[in-house]
């Protein structure tokens, strides 16, 4: 995992393959780019245009004493006003239409590759960085589209309409005013070099907010369990303070740039009036070109601010869009061969040949396992804890590819399904259960449009689901909270039992799916399950070796090998692996009833509860 400041780190402030790659986006919209140019081009144009007609009306209206040619100039200067509000709206609103339909075309592009990506790459990347991608990152570029690569136009027309104005009215005062642009370029590289810093840090310490605030919020009952609010408001302290400061350091330098460029506005103002107005005594320059000329400075440092502006929104939307395209640019580790084999419904025959699979180089998490599962049959899988069990349902799913061996479902390699249409005919119930928000009936049909109304009943009502939903105040269409805060722990994984059969997979896989129900529930969803699971290829992964003494084999899965195969009752006579489990497991649950018979007894008085036949954890035996 990349530290946050490694895959924060500012590239060059312009990169033109960035940018090229960024253009590629407007060209859907590539007329109302044309249109916004023009806009920009013209409005750039009326601006100086207005200190122009203003030495008209001074040197031929006012000095002249000629009402006429003062109305008329007048008349046209707020023809210009009024042309140029109107210009200036349309504009606004071309512009803004085309970063926003740029954005929305450049998210979705980035969720649903998201989509596409392997199971590999979100083990490996925080949620908090991947929502800053499509957050924050995606919003910077929102800066750059719609105020940034179009309004650009505007700021740099304006200063060459001024210039040209200026130059045709009176070259030597052009020169003059144009004499102060050194110390505003120093200014400006200064600024540039500055802000270009602080903007790094903030870019840092936000990555470090939203990873911070995601980790801490999703593990909340944790944090309040071992009572660690103090520490973990130590923590976000120090990170948001470090933000406020960089933040701080930014508008330092924003305080210091603006003033300075008024300063220098100012000079060249003072060396106007002092040039021209010595001139104007003698007769050489008119009143009204010396109005128009200051006019025009007070005008051409405003797009020069404007595009210190720019820079930093440039700045932003380089770095930003750097990240946006290494993360589309990064692959899917698990992808479909050409002309993948699309299949609608599978037998359900399972078979793992000689599979040697690892997560990180040669850590093998499972060594040349072999076994076969045959259509209908149920088969379960236990062991000691990171023995390799989810990595054969997570392998079977192709979330990750093996590195050596082959695993088949009916006779064909998995690398050669489609990847769909192999998982659309498995279904998974695990140990955490996550419900997205929305309300029950979503939750157990997940918007497919193939499950009606009928199936998302039929299948609670198969899991003993229905019960608890029928008493709810809007049935199927109560909502259930962000990840299903509003349902037990119980109910949440009722539902995903009917979110699995409501599919009718070929395959059902069963990973620690009944740990975390009470008993009562659990007898109720085994009878369920003991039904559903009739003529369907069925894999059990569970600690409670109760759950699985029915099934038709267990496997025995130690440290990534297989050790054992057999059913219940010929594991426990071989006396091996499985048998040392079960009698753990047996003493365990003993120790247990009769902690709890002592405190029946000492509640009662006497009294013959909690036997050993009693638990479903030792019967069968």
């Amino acid at each position: 995992m990349e530290p946050y400041h490694e895959e924060e780190v500012i590239g060059k402030a312009y990169d033109s393959r960035l940018m090229k790659r960024l253009l590629r986006y407007l060209h859907p919209y590539r007329g109302h780019v044309v249109l916004a140019i023009l806009l920009n081009i013209f409005i750039a144009a009326l601006g100086p245009l207005r200190p122009y007609l203003t030495k008209l009306a001074i040197d031929d209206g006012i000095a002249r004493k000629d009402f006429h040619e003062l109305l008329l100039v007048s008349v046209g200067i707020l023809s210009t006003l009024a042309l140029q509000a109107a210009a200036q709206f349309l504009n606004s609103y071309y512009t803004q239409w085309i970063g926003q339909r740029v954005i929305l075309d450049l998210r979705m592009e980035v969720f649903e590759h998201l989509h596409r990506l392997s199971v590999r790459f979100f083990d490996r990347n925080p949620v908090g960085r991947l929502v800053t991608r499509v957050t924050n990152d995606i919003e910077a570029l929102n800066d750059l589209f719609s105020s940034g690569i179009v309004m650009v136009f505007t700021d740099v027309f304006t200063i060459v309409w001024i210039l040209t104005f200026m130059g045709i009215i009176n070259i030597e005062l052009t020169l003059v005013t144009i004499s102060v642009f050194p110390l505003l370029f120093y200014a400006t590289f200064l600024f540039r070099k500055k802000v270009r810093e602080s903007y790094r840090a903030i870019r840092v310490l936000i990555a470090r907010i939203n990873a911070f605030m995601q980790e801490h919020i999703v593990g909340m009952p944790i944090v309040q369990l071992f009572t660690q609010e103090a520490k973990t408001y130590q923590a976000f302290d120090e990170i948001n303070a470090n933000h406020r400061d960089a933040n701080i350091r930014s508008i330092f330098y924003y305080a210091i740039f603006y003033p300075s460029v008024e300063l220098i506005s100012a000079i060249a103002a003072g060396l106007i009036i002092w040039y021209g107005g010595g001139h104007a005594l003698e007769g050489s320059i008119t009143a009204g070109v010396l109005v128009s000329f200051l006019q025009y400075t007070e005008m051409f440092f405003r797009p020069i601010r404007d595009l210190s502006d720019k820079y930093n929104i440039l700045q932003t939307a380089m770095a930003s869009s750097e990240r946006v395209f290494k993360l589309l640019d990064t692959r899917p580790r698990v992808v479909n061969v050409q002309s993948p084999h699309v299949v609608k419904r599978l037998q359900g025959k399972v078979e793992f040949r000689n599979v040697w699979f690892a997560y990180n180089d040669e850590e093998w998490v499972l060594k040349n396992v072999s076994f076969a599962i045959e259509p209908g049959e149920s088969v379960a899988l236990v062991g000691h804890t990171g023995a390799g069990k989810s990595s054969i349902v997570n392998l079977l799913e192709r979330f990750y590819d093996i590195q050596r061996g082959h695993i088949l479902i009916d006779g064909t390699d998995i690398h050669l399904y489609d990847q769909e249409s192999l998982r659309k005919n498995i279904a998974v119930v695990m140990q955490d259960v996550f419900l997205f928000s929305g309300d029950i009936a979503f939750n157990i049909s997940l918007g497919d449009e193939k499950i009606d109304e009928e199936t998302i009943r039929r299948a609670a009502q198969m899991v003993g689901a229905d019960e608890f939903i029928s008493h709810l105040p809007y049935g199927y269409r109560q909502p259930v909270g962000e990840r299903g805060a509003l349902l037990s722990t119980g109910q949440k994984q009722l539902l995903s039992f009917a979110r699995a059969l409501a599919r009718d997979p070929a395959i059902l896989i069963l990973d620690e799916a009944t740990s975390s129900v009470d008993t009562e529930t659990e007898l109720r969803i085994q009878k369920a399950i003991s039904t559903l699971l009739a003529n369907r290829t069925s894999i059990v992964i569970a600690h409670r070796l109760s759950t699985i003494q029915h099934v038709d084999r267990i496997i025995v899965i130690h440290k990534g090998e297989i050790r054992e195969v057999g059913t219940h009752q010929e594991l426990l006579a071989l006396g091996g692996i499985y048998t040392k489990l079960y009698e753990l497991q047996y003493k365990d649950r003993k120790a247990r009833l009769k902690v709890s018979a002592s405190a029946n007894d000492s509640a009662t008085g006497g009294g013959a509860y909690g036997t050993a036949d009693a638990d479903p954890d030792v019967r069968g035996t």
